[in-house]
């Protein structure tokens, strides 16, 4: 019989957030049911309930960062056993037959990746995610969460932590190159810790020196405010990397700058607006500007194993559901340090 459980939904744009039930399915014979003890807000979460990137499919059950435990298997389930520690990031299923999907990116599915929340799946109903007590996902879209990490600060890695990880692997972070991390945020705080763990020489550029002691403590080697005027000509051409974790506009042309020879600047981060910038300074150095979406889920497992041997795990603020309309403010803000992780046993 399919399960009914409590959520969190959002009905309109508003994003005041209340309490309902949804239904979760009974387990296939490759999938699982997971009973959810943490999920992670993201920003994402936040465009998405305010219908800021396009249409919504209300009433929204937002959350990808979703740390749990396993409480029913199918009758084909492998990987996973009742009672697992597990994590579910931010797609549920894809083609699974694709090039990508065969190269372990599902995140590019040729055909379509379906997404956490806000879409729809392959029987056609609505994705609901993590701001809810349960979920039922295809085993090969569980990821394993290693139990040296607690399931608070490892949800937001399901999201924050793949998502900064697999530019850093994908463009060579590691001993003897140099990699900036643009934000000290959600995304931003795991990108150091990750460059950090890697090997890489890792610097902050931030708004303003606010959170230096806290990026230092992390990992960084070095932070710099980027509204400092003396910053763009002290790190001319000092970076082989650039990871870009922050969702505003800027000015592209003064970080290219920052490049060494066949440096790249990668975008993780979403503007609002469209971001234009000047092929000269790319041109003149071999440097490129790139983007890049989550990780697939061999990625992510090895980032997550990453995480518990060198000891590394999402700083987290945990709220009930009572907080969340209130600390969706907060996250814009700029005020939560770094990541808000509703505790799932309050709705």
């Amino acid at each position: 019989m399919p399960t009914e459980v409590k959520a969190l939904a959002a009905p309109d744009s508003s994003a005041q957030f209340s309490r309902t039930e949804i239904t979760r399915r009974d387990p296939g014979p490759d999938e699982v049911l997971i009973d959810i003890k943490y999920a992670g807000i993201c920003h994402s979460d936040i465009h998405t309930a305010r219908g800021e990137w396009g249409p919504t499919l209300y009433p929204l059950v937002p959350g990808h960062e979703i740390a749990g435990v396993i409480s029913q298997v199918g009758t084909n389930v492998r990987k996973h056993q009742v009672g697992d520690r597990v994590g579910v990031g931010c797609f549920v299923d894809s083609c699974g037959q694709c090039a990508p999907c065969l190269a372990g990116e599902e995140n590019y599915c040729a055909d379509h990746t379906v997404w956490t929340y806000n879409d729809r799946g392959r029987d056609g109903e609505p994705t609901r995610g993590g701001y809810s007590q349960a979920i039922t996902v295809r085993e090969n879209y569980v990821l394993r969460i290693p139990d040296s990490i607690p399931l608070d600060r490892a949800a937001p890695l399901l999201c924050a932590g793949i998502t900064p990880y697999s530019p850093l692997v994908r463009h060579g972070a590691g001993p003897g190159k140099h990699v900036a991390i643009i934000g000290m945020g959600g995304l931003g705080h795991m990108g150091v810790q990750l460059a950090h763990a890697l090997g890489a020489e890792v610097s902050v550029l931030s708004r303003s020196l606010a959170k230096r002691e806290d990026g230092l403590a992390l990992g960084a080697d070095n932070y710099y405010a980027a509204s400092d005027p003396a910053t763009a000509g002290r790190l001319a051409g000092a970076f082989d990397l650039i990871v870009s974790t922050v969702s505003a506009d800027m000015d592209v042309d003064a970080y290219v700058n920052l490049l060494a020879l066949n440096g790249t600047l990668v975008f993780v981060g979403l503007p609002p607006d469209r971001q234009s910038f000047s092929i000269m300074p790319l041109c003149s150095g071999r440097r490129s500007i790139a983007g890049s979406n989550i990780g697939g889920i061999r990625a992510t497992q090895e980032m997550l194993d990453l995480c518990a041997e060198k000891g590394i795990a999402a700083k987290v603020e945990v709220i009930t559901a009572d907080d969340v309309t209130a600390t969706y403010d907060r996250v814009v803000a700029g005020a939560v340090r770094y990541r808000a992780v509703i505790d799932i046993s309050t709705l």
